[in-house]
């Protein structure tokens, strides 16, 4: 069954369509009957096709209704395949939690992929892993490394909760329509056991995106609105830094410092 579906700009729909790429992911992926698996943005079922064989009881969540239709009659024949029509960033992926852990996949639109990983971060502790197709240039900055222009906010705060693998560089000719910029698909492996503990990561989150809010300035310049804590910094950090040259453990000592020392003067 094929689908005669013309791209929504509305949605950021681009269609995967090299099947090249599709076998690699589907290979990356490596489904099993058993998985949990809920696939993000199926479309015109290009990687789902290949999916459901070996997990016939796989989530999809798609949200336009068309595609929704499309889906449910291509896939009739698998009663144990669940179809959601929904938005992502709006969606408690914890209820798909059934005891066991969530594998995502998806080809996800550019527009929503940062915020929805940030959204997919607060489940962290119910994801096994997580195969999604971005921007090559998000995929460059999840991974970067302190020092690297690239290295940001979502850098750190992905890292602290995933390990990240780049896997599949994806050139725009493999999509219909061909987006203006290069993509590539990305694991995403929570840490079982973080190697770095935030005692408050709420906190953490707000110190480092108010370090990158400015990040050519120092720390001790970024850290203003944490003033009253710059003295014991001082000799835990180097403030005369600038953001992007901090690792995520320097971050989490920073915000377990300023942590310790509120419940201190509470």
């Amino acid at each position: 069954m094929t689908v005669d579906h013309k791209a929504r700009k509305r949605f950021g729909q681009n269609f995967l369509i090299d099947q090249q790429i599709i076998a690699q992911i589907v290979s990356a992926v490596g489904a099993k009957a058993e998985d949990n698996l809920i696939e993000i943005g199926p479309g015109t079922a290009a990687i789902t096709e290949h999916l459901v064989k070996t997990c016939p009881t796989m989530n999809l969540l798609e949200l336009d209704r068309d595609l929704v239709d499309f889906l449910s009659k291509k896939f009739s024949d698998y009663p144990g395949l669940k179809i959601t029509n929904g938005d992502a960033l709006s969606t408690d992926f914890s209820e798909f939690y059934d005891g066991r852990q969530l594998r995502l996949v998806g080809n996800l639109p550019y527009n929503i992929s940062t915020p929805l990983l940030f959204h997919l971060l607060t489940i962290g502790h119910l994801i096994k892993d997580m195969h999604f197709m971005l921007q090559r240039e998000v995929v460059d900055r999840l991974g970067a490394s302190p020092g690297n222009k690239t290295y940001g906010r979502l850098s750190v705060m992905i890292q602290y909760h995933c390990r990240v693998m780049p896997l599949i560089p994806v050139p725009p000719e493999s999509f219909r329509p061909a987006p203006k910029v290069q993509s590539a698909v990305v694991r995403l492996k929570p840490h079982p056991t973080k190697p770095f503990i935030a005692e408050n990561e709420i906190l953490l989150s707000k110190l480092v995106n108010v370090c990158f809010q400015q990040r050519r300035k120092t720390l001790r310049n970024c850290l203003k609105p944490y003033a009253d804590y710059l003295q014991q910094l001082e000799s835990l950090i180097d403030l005369s830094k600038r953001p992007e040259q901090l690792s995520v453990s320097d971050f989490v000592t920073i915000a377990n410092s300023v942590h310790q020392s509120m419940d201190v003067k509470k």
